[in-house]
């Protein structure tokens, strides 16, 4: 695995076809600097996840340091949203990310979206179909390749922290019955092998991008030079296959279908914006979608 030092010059080489003055790019790359500050690897875990709340929650620790990331060859209690199975063998790119909450709440709503738009340009270095589906899934072919699940925790001083779970299925040659309709993976793909540990600094690097785009957007915010359009959702946009699709939504979608839509746009906290079959509009901060197969 990279140094730190090392990481941050490959996001630095990565943030070079990004449309902005170098000064621009030097602060963005400054703000997401603290991602990758340090990474812990381990053989095995039950969940990366895990063993970073526990240390948020630590009363007898200082309070841990944002950016830290630790990672794992394979998990054995792995789960995505509402504790559904993930597979997650060795072979997959399986770590966690601790990041401080020190930006305002209609920022903060956004790291999710970072963390996916950081996801899919990763992937999109090796397979150019990769597409966002709201909020963060990265897909192929309507086959999911990358999961990411958020959440916040408070510290023992009462500190906000995220943690970003992120599970690439890389190396994965083939999944269980019930999950090798819906899921593929970089070999499944392309035939070939992805080395881990390069594919673990990408990320790392896109997102130090990406977070320090979102911190730099709200700089502008506070200065009252932001434009209309989020530089980070503006980029969502490029990514995703979402918007124009018939969708179905739920919070649990796939146990509790509340009801289907057309996804026309997202507003500036993210939330997405459908058309109901009435005519009548919504506009949802959180749940989940599926794309109705008959678009």
């Amino acid at each position: 695995m990279l140094s730190h030092a090392a990481l941050c010059r490959l996001a630095a080489e990565k943030a070079q076809d990004a449309n902005f003055s170098p000064e621009v790019t030097r602060r963005i790359l400054r703000y997401g600097a603290p991602v990758g500050s340090s990474c812990r690897h381990y053989p095995r875990l039950p969940r990366c996840m895990d063993l970073l709340r526990r240390e948020v929650r630590d009363t007898t620790t200082p309070s841990p340091a944002t950016g830290q990331v630790v990672r794992a060859d394979r998990l054995t209690g792995s789960s995505g949203r509402f504790d559904r199975y993930w597979h997650a063998p060795a072979g997959g790119l399986y770590l966690a990310l601790l990041w401080a909450d020190t930006l305002l709440p209609d920022f903060s709503r956004l790291l999710p979206f970072a963390a996916g738009i950081a996801c899919c340009e990763t992937v999109r270095e090796f397979i150019s179909a990769a597409r966002l589906q709201w909020v963060n899934d990265v897909r192929i072919g309507g086959k999911k390749i990358c999961g990411i699940l958020s959440e916040t925790v408070a510290g023992a001083e009462g500190e906000q922290f995220h943690l970003i779970g992120i599970g690439i299925n890389a190396n994965i040659r083939e999944f269980p019955v019930e999950l090798a309709p819906v899921a593929t993976s970089f070999y499944l793909e392309t035939g070939a092998k992805v080395d881990l540990d390069q594919l673990c600094a990408l990320l790392l690097a896109r997102l130090q991008w990406n977070i320090g785009l979102l911190y730099y957007s709200e700089e502008q915010f506070l200065a009252g030079t932001a434009g209309e359009e989020s530089m980070l959702l503006r980029r969502w946009r490029q990514l995703s296959d979402t918007l124009g699709r018939s969708v179905t939504y739920g919070y649990d979608v796939q146990t509790r279908p509340l009801y289907q839509a057309r996804a026309l746009e997202i507003d500036t906290g993210g939330g997405l914006v459908m058309r109901l079959a009435d005519g009548s509009m919504i506009t949802e901060y959180s749940g989940e979608i599926i794309y109705n197969r008959n678009d």
